[in-house]
């Protein structure tokens, strides 16, 4: 102490001994503290003989005597130090409380307001009152390096010879941090642990055994955190680290990021594989491996593009190292588990809870918009309630329609939580932002309470937009209700449930279930033994060939048998069509000179009638071998010829058959040809020629059926 300060100083001590004295309340208790003041005098002299006495004599001196330094050292606001502060054992909060009042009072009532309780104030104020006397400040007068320098060396000297720091002193300290940031003595009170990190002392071991590899790490770390989200920069450092161990355990001699080479990268992606996946899997996941090579890949470009002295030749990183990534559906909630977890979260005990779980569920809000909500989102718009996101994962704010009940929500939320001094989010507690691991625990419970298994906060917004496309709601509305920036990202929930393919695909099946599902038919109860026998056989025969259909199978083609696509036929059937051949047809007998030639029409084979082919056949027989020898020109045969085959080759089930005549030349070619009855192979005139073409074309005349019913297969009869 210099000079011009010991008269100012020792007035102070003065006047401090005198207010100690009459502190007593009785004589004899003001006796006893003028003899403490006196013993004080005598050792130690003053403040200034006490600060050059050291830490050990100062002990040495009786509890008394030590509490009577400790008002002087409040009073006058000289240094304590750490370790005194700590080890005196001093009641610092009753003699700050004292010199203090009106501090101490405010202090009190911010507190309590922020939500603490009464011995948690207590030990805010007795942490605060510490750290100012081993400072050597006021209370209310500390300066924020200040206080987080001493609460630094508080905090070394606790940890001393622990594994851990005790929560007498952390929980205080963390409330205290932020009860002084609601006062404004501090800047903010982010929830930084009082523990050193494992991250920065996991660093300062890899920088004894590599300092130039873990400097140029360290120096990159530094430039990214400038312009990326915190987040984003601990999973950069976590995969930096991982890098720095395997070079360091396994290749000591890369001292350098320069000396990383391609081989050293194949083998760090071995490590990488190696390592434990999430939540119990044997190795990390396809998308963990693409993050951490992504990083590195980012790490050498960067570097390379800013010019490091330490950096390597090329980037030793290639894109064809990242793993392809899987694209799975998103995971969302069916409807009776939504409506499980909903019924199960309006039953949670705390507010916050029920309010997180409802929200998340109502309006598809990532985890971190829910948390950065502000008291004022809620807005009209138009004489409708909407909601105003914060700024996001994606750097953008939107409206989102307000659900009745939502609003209903925030506005109890808000109506028992009032605003806290310097903030304006909607959800505090204790002075401080409700971290994000208090929303994930709320779902927990209220899956845990519905007994769905896990879920996690976003997959309730999987199942909104799953529940919004599933009813109709368009993929333009979704994303703006979703935030998304690109239709691309909203496509995901498109393929969750689409309509079209569901439609088409059921509409395919019902088809597919009439070929695998025979159905039963009147048929089956009238036809003769003949045909149920045929529908038995797994090989039956026709006129041309063999039908292979299974037995299990209904006939769906009883008049295109040469088309289905159980047909069968070879050479064996070559014989059936010999005889049906016939003599050939002389078109004209001179050439347009008048001289003579003679021109035939090749005749096919002929197919007789079958059970299930009457209609083909009587083609066969009254078109593809028509006799037209008797009409006048070629031209009139050829006309006629290509009438008759025009009107068979149209699709009779289609058409009138009744509503169709054949004109006077083609009835005449029918009559003069004088062909065969398929059904007693007799020839007749026109009445038994267009009995048989009107029995086929379905105008029956009674005098054909009359003859031929009894010749007529059994079961045609009723056809």
């Amino acid at each position: 102490m210099n000079s011009a300060t010991a008269p100012q100083l020792t007035d102070i001590e003065d006047r401090t001994t005198r207010e100690f004295i009459a502190l007593g309340t009785t004589p004899g208790s003001r006796l006893t503290r003028e003899h403490t003041a006196a013993a004080f005098t005598r050792q130690f002299t003053d403040l200034e003989g006490w600060s050059n006495a050291g830490a050990a004599r100062q002990l040495t001196a009786p509890v008394d005597v030590r509490g009577f330094v400790a008002r002087l050292l409040v009073m006058t606001a000289h240094p304590a130090g750490a370790y005194y502060a700590i080890a005196s054992r001093s009641s610092w909060g009753a003699h700050s409380a004292v010199i203090h009042p009106a501090f101490f009072e405010h202090f009190t009532h911010t507190a309590l307001g922020i939500g603490f309780r009464d011995i948690q104030v207590r030990q805010q104020w007795n942490t605060l009152a510490q750290a100012a006397a081993a400072a050597g400040a006021a209370p209310n007068m500390l300066a924020t390096t200040v206080f987080e320098g001493i609460i630094t060396e508080l905090t070394g000297i606790r940890h001393a010879g622990r594994t851990k720091i005790p929560n007498s002193w952390s929980t205080p300290v963390h409330g205290l941090k932020a009860t002084m940031a609601v006062l404004g003595l501090l800047d903010s009170a982010p929830p930084v642990r009082l523990s050193p990190s494992r991250r920065s002392i996991h660093w300062k071991h890899l920088a004894i055994a590599q300092p130039l590899l873990i400097a140029t790490l360290r120096r990159y770390m530094s430039q990214i955190g400038i312009s990326m989200r915190p987040a984003s920069i601990a999973l950069i450092d976590t995969t930096l680290r991982h890098l720095a161990v395997y070079l360091t355990e396994h290749h000591p001699d890369v001292t350098a990021v320069a000396g990383i080479r391609r081989t050293h990268i194949e083998g760090f992606k071995t490590f990488l594989a190696s390592k434990s996946g999430y939540r119990g899997s044997t190795q990390p996941a396809k998308t963990t491996l693409g993050m951490r090579l992504g990083h590195l890949r980012g790490f050498f470009d960067r570097i390379i593009e800013w010019g490091y002295d330490d950096a390597p030749a090329r980037n030793p990183v290639y894109s064809g190292d990242m793993p392809i990534r899987d694209r799975p559906l998103p995971r969302f909630l069916g409807d009776a588990d939504a409506a499980a977890l909903l019924a199960s979260a309006r039953r949670l005990p705390s507010l916050f809870d029920r309010v997180a779980v409802e929200v998340l569920s109502l309006t598809g809000l990532r985890k971190g918009e829910f948390l950065g909500l502000t008291r004022g989102a809620v807005t009209d718009i138009n004489s409708a309630r909407w909601l105003r996101t914060p700024i996001g994962k994606l750097h953008t704010d939107r409206y989102i329609p307000l659900h009745p009940r939502v609003d209903e929500l925030l506005s109890q939320w808000c109506s028992e939580n009032p605003p806290q001094p310097r903030s304006d989010l909607m959800f505090t507690d204790l002075g401080r932002p409700i971290p994000g691991r208090r929303v994930d625990y709320a779902v927990y419970a209220a899956a845990d309470d519905a007994g769905i298994g896990h879920v996690t906060p976003h997959q309730l917004r999987h199942t909104l937009a799953t529940q919004a496309i599933n009813r109709g709601m368009s993929l333009e509305a979704i994303a703006a209700l979703l935030g998304h920036q690109s239709l691309s990202m909203t496509m995901t929930y498109a393929r969750i449930a689409d309509g079209t393919v569901a439609e088409e695909y059921f509409a395919v099946t019902e088809q597919l279930d009439a070929i695998y599902t025979p159905k039963p038919t009147a048929q089956a109860l009238t036809e003769g033994p003949n045909m149920a026998r045929l529908r038995t056989e797994s090989i039956r025969l026709l006129g041309n060939g063999n039908c292979t259909r299974p037995t299990l199978l209904d006939c769906n083609y009883e008049t295109i048998c040469e088309t289905c696509t159980h047909f069968s036929t070879n050479e064996s059937h070559r014989t059936r069509h010999r005889p049906s051949r016939r003599r050939r047809i002389p078109l004209r007998t001179t050439t347009r000179e008048g001289l003579p030639r003679t021109a035939h029409h090749p005749r096919q084979p002929r197919t007789p009638p079958t059970i299930t082919g009457i209609s083909r056949g009587f083609y066969q027989e009254s078109v593809v071998f028509l006799e037209l020898a008797d009409l006048p020109s070629q031209s009139q045969q050829l006309g006629a010829f290509g009438r008759v085959q025009r009107f068979f080759s149209m699709d009779l089930g289609g058409s009138d058959p009744a509503a169709l005549d054949f004109d006077p030349l083609t009835q005449q070619a029918l009559v003069q040809a004088q062909l065969p009855c398929h059904f007693c192979n007799g020839t007749a005139g026109i009445d038994h020629t267009m009995g048989g073409l009107d029995l086929v074309l379905g105008r029956e005349r009674p005098t054909l059926a009359r003859r031929h019913t009894d010749i007529l297969p059994a079961g045609l009869e009723s056809r």
